[in-house]
């Protein structure tokens, strides 16, 4: 059986982060042999490289099952499920929480509306 990659948009590679199409930095974890979350590679892409730049068709994304991010636009999210990688918002912050959590089925903190990323924000009253 193939070993499950996700990846996870991490700027500072420490925390998740948002902005999945904007993101350069990812962490790519899956699970060892003995059944251990490990992280398996980092990716600190180019600027040409983010999703949001980026008009190739090989993408080192594309190798990872999951994505797990802070945010991604309904763009980013159709290229990659394009690609058969399933994108998840969370608002967990640790990056192997959240790995874990969702290896094992459990769910995960979902993420506030984010209004950079919806189709329509609310119309707000003009005061007074």
């Amino acid at each position: 059986m193939k070993m499950m990659k996700i990846a996870v948009t991490s700027q500072n590679f420490r925390t998740i982060t948002p902005h999945a199409g904007k993101c350069r930095r990812f962490l790519i974890l899956g699970r060892n042999k003995q059944g251990e979350l490990i992280e398996l590679d980092r990716l600190d892409l180019p600027k040409e490289m983010s999703m949001h730049e980026f008009k190739g068709l090989r993408h080192p994304l594309f190798d990872s099952d999951i994505l797990l991010t802070a945010s991604a636009g309904q763009g980013f999210i159709r290229r990659l499920q394009q690609e058969q990688v399933k994108v998840i918002c969370t608002s967990e912050t640790d990056p192997y929480r959240a790995a874990d959590a969702f290896l094992e089925g459990e769910p995960l903190p979902v993420v506030e509306a984010d209004a950079h990323h919806q189709k329509s924000a609310p119309i707000m009253p003009k005061p007074g």
